[in-house]
C-alpha cells in the first residue's frame, strides 16, 4: 500500500461512525454488559488465584531453601569426616547468604535454641558434683597429711600410722579423680553445640568474614527484639571473635597510595568520621605529612578491620578544616605532634570489640620509634552526642518552664516549683539571648537557643552576632556534657568513652572546629582534643575503669560550672 492509500485508510478509521448504523436494542445491550461483567469478574478471580498460587509457590520455595540450609548447618555441626567438611561449610555459608532476612532470623533462632547447652545434662552433673565428698583439707598436694592419719603420742610428738596414711592417700586420690572428672565433664557440658560451628567456620576459608556478617545480622535483630536466646548466641560469638582477633593475630599495615585499588576503595567506603570526597582528598590523606594505618587479619586479606588517620603537625590542630583541606605547612622532620583525626571500623559485626584501643597504642609505638622528635600524641575528635543531648534538654526544660509559669499565674499560693526544673543558662546568658530581638524568637532564653540551634540552614553560624552570643553557653554546656554526664559511671558520649578508657585525657574544646553539615548537626561545630601522655596512659585508664574519674586539663576545667537550679 502506497502512502496515499495509507493516509486514506487512516482517515477512514478515524472518521466518526454513524450511531444509527450500529444501534443496539436495550435488552441486547443489557445482556452484553452482563456478560462483560461476568468475564471481568472471571478474569479478576483468575488473576487473584494466579497471584495466590505464585505466593504459595514462593513460600514453599523459601521454606525448602531454609530447610536445606538448616540441614547443611546440622551437618556442619555434627559431621566429623574432614574430607567432606569443607564442602559442607561452603554449602552452609552460601545457603545462608541466599536466605531472606526473615529466614535468617528463623535459622539463627534454631541455632540458638536447638544447639544450645544441654541444661538437663548440666543439672545432672551439678547434682553429682554436689554429692561428691571433698577430701580433707580440700585440694592439697599429695605429700600433705590428713588429720585422720596423724596420732599424737604420749610425749606430745606427732606419730603417723603408715598403713592408715597409705589408705588415706588412696582414698583422697580417688576423691580427687572423681572431682576432676566431673569438673571436666561439667566444663564440656557448659559449652553450647553451636561452638563447634563457630570453631569450624573460623578455620574455613572465608569463615571469619562470614562470622562477622552473621553477627551483624544478630545485632540488627537484637536492635528490634530483646530475645534471650539470640542475645546468648551473640554474647558467645562475641567472646570467640575477641579471642580470634587478639592483637597478636593482627597485622599493622601502613596504607599508602601504592596499595591495591581494592584496598583504597574500602578506605573510601568505610571512612565514618570525615567522608572522603574524591581521589584528590584520598591522595592528600595518604601523602606527605599524613599517615594511615590499619589492622589486617590473614583470614580477611585486603580489608582492614579498623584504620586510623594521622596528621603530622607542629601544634595540636583546633579546626578539622586545617587538617582535611589544607596541604601540610610543616615539613615532616619539624613535626612535634601526631594528631589522630579519624578512626573507623569497617565491620558492623565487630561492634563492641575494641580493636581501636590496640591500634592506637601500636601506632603511637611505631611513630615514637620512627619519629623520635614527635612529643605530643593527640586527637581532634567529634562530640557526636552533644547537640542531641542539649536539644532534648532544652525542649524538656522549656516545657517545664512554660508549665511552671502557667501554674504560678493560676495559683493563689504561687504554685509549686517542679524539682525537675533546671535553668541550664547563666543569668547573663539568658539576658543576652532575650535581647536578640527577632532572631530565634522565644519567651525564655532556653527557647531562643533551641530555636536557633534547630534552624535548618544554621543561620547562627554565618552571623557574628549570633555565634558570639551562643559561644559561651555552648562551650560551657559541652564541657559539662563530656565531664559530668555519665552512663553507668562512664562518659555518656561514645567517642569520649572510647578515648578515656584508652588512657587519654581531655585537653581542650575548640569552637567552630567542624563546620560541615554533620559537624553542626552533631555538636554545633565543637570538637575536642584528647591527649595521650605516654607516662600517664595506664594510670588514667585504670582510674577511669575503676572509678569513672576523667582526667582533664586546667584549661578545660575552667569551662566547667555546676548548673544552677532556678525557678526562672
Amino acid at each position: 500500500m502506497n502512502r496515499k492509500g495509507l493516509a486514506i485508510l487512516m482517515r477512514a478509521k478515524m472518521k466518526p461512525a454513524d450511531p444509527s448504523k450500529f444501534s443496539i436494542p436495550a435488552n441486547e445491550a443489557g445482556r452484553i454488559l452482563a456478560e462483560s461483567r461476568i468475564e471481568n469478574d472471571q478474569s479478576d478471580e483468575h488473576q487473584t488465584r494466579g497471584a495466590r498460587e505464585e505466593l504459595e509457590r514462593t513460600s514453599i520455595q523459601t521454606e525448602r531453601e531454609l530447610k536445606l540450609v538448616q540441614e547443611s548447618m546440622h551437618s556442619a555441626i555434627s559431621m566429623n569426616k574432614t574430607e567432606v567438611l569443607d564442602g559442607i561449610m561452603s554449602d552452609f555459608s552460601e545457603g545462608y547468604f541466599s536466605l531472606s532476612h526473615d529466614n535468617r532470623r528463623k535459622l539463627l533462632l534454631v541455632l540458638a535454641r536447638d544447639y544450645d547447652v544441654s541444661r538437663t545434662q548440666v543439672r545432672e552433673l551439678i547434682r553429682k558434683y554436689v554429692g561428691l565428698e571433698l577430701p580433707d583439707g580440700d585440694f592439697r598436694s599429695d605429700n600433705s597429711l590428713s588429720s585422720s592419719s596423724v596420732k599424737v603420742g604420749c610425749n606430745g610428738n606427732c606419730m603417723v600410722s603408715g598403713d592408715k596414711a597409705k589408705s588415706s592417700d588412696i582414698d583422697e586420690e580417688g576423691l580427687l579423680c572423681a572431682l576432676y572428672r566431673t569438673e571436666r565433664n561439667l566444663r564440656h557440658a557448659l559449652q553450647p553445640m553451636y561452638e563447634v560451628l563457630f570453631e569450624r567456620l573460623n578455620t574455613h576459608p572465608g569463615g571469619l568474614k562470614f562470622l562477622t556478617i552473621l553477627r551483624a545480622d544478630l545485632l540488627a535483630m537484637l536492635a528490634k527484639e530483646n530475645n534471650a536466646s539470640l542475645r546468648a548466641l551473640d554474647s558467645y560469638l562475641k567472646e570467640k571473635l575477641v579471642t580470634w582477633l587478639s592483637p597478636a593475630a593482627l597485622e599493622l599495615h601502613r596504607i599508602t597510595w601504592d596499595d591495591p585499588a581494592s584496598l583504597l576503595e574500602k578506605i573510601v567506603a568505610y571512612e565514618a568520621v570525615h567522608p572522603i570526597s574524591n581521589l584528590i582528598d584520598l591522595k592528600r590523606r595518604l601523602g606527605v605529612g599524613r599517615r594511615c594505618f590499619g589492622y589486617l587479619h590473614p583470614a580477611i586479606p585486603g580489608e582492614p578491620l579498623v584504620f586510623i588517620e594521622v596528621a603530622l603537625l607542629k601544634d595540636v590542630a583546633q579546626k578539622v578544616q586545617d587538617v582535611l583541606h589544607n596541604d601540610p605547612s610543616t615539613p615532616e622532620f619539624e613535626a612535634k605532634c601526631a594528631l589522630f583525626y579519624s578512626i573507623s571500623s569497617t565491620q558492623p559485626g565487630l561492634s563492641g570489640i575494641n580493636l581501636g584501643k590496640f591500634l592506637i597504642k601500636r601506632v603511637v609505638e611505631l611513630l615514637k620509634r620512627d619519629m623520635p622528635y614527635i612529643s605530643t600524641f593527640a586527637t581532634l575528635s567529634p562530640v557526636p552526642g552533644f547537640l542531641p543531648w542539649l536539644l532534648s534538654k532544652l525542649a524538656y526544660q522549656s516545657k517545664l518552664t512554660e508549665a511552671g509559669t502557667e501554674d504560678a499565674a493560676h495559683s493563689s499560693a504561687g504554685g509549686l516549683v517542679s524539682t525537675f526544673r533546671e535553668n541550664i543558662l547563666k543569668p547573663d546568658e539568658e539576658r543576652v539571648l532575650l535581647e536578640l530581638g527577632g532572631f530565634g524568637a522565644g519567651k525564655y532564653g532556653m527557647e531562643v537557643m533551641l530555636n536557633l540551634l534547630t534552624s535548618t540552614k544554621h543561620e547562627w553560624v554565618s552571623s557574628d552576632t549570633l555565634s558570639s552570643v551562643l559561644q559561651a553557653p555552648l562551650m560551657r554546656l559541652c564541657a559539662r556534657y563530656l565531664f559530668q554526664e555519665k552512663k553507668r559511671g562512664k562518659a555518656l558520649d561514645a567517642v569520649a568513652n572510647f578515648h578515656l578508657q584508652n588512657g587519654a585525657m581531655v585537653e581542650r574544646l575548640n569552637w567552630m572546629a567542624d563546620l560541615s553539615e554533620k559537624g553542626l548537626h552533631q555538636s554545633g561545630g565543637i570538637m575536642v582534643n584528647y591527649v595521650y601522655r605516654l607516662d600517664k596512659i595506664e594510670e588514667n585508664a585504670q582510674s577511669y575503669f575503676s572509678t569513672g574519674h576523667i582526667e582533664a586539663s586546667s584549661k578545660f576545667r575552667c569551662l566547667l560550672e555546676e548548673p544552677s537550679l532556678s525557678s526562672l
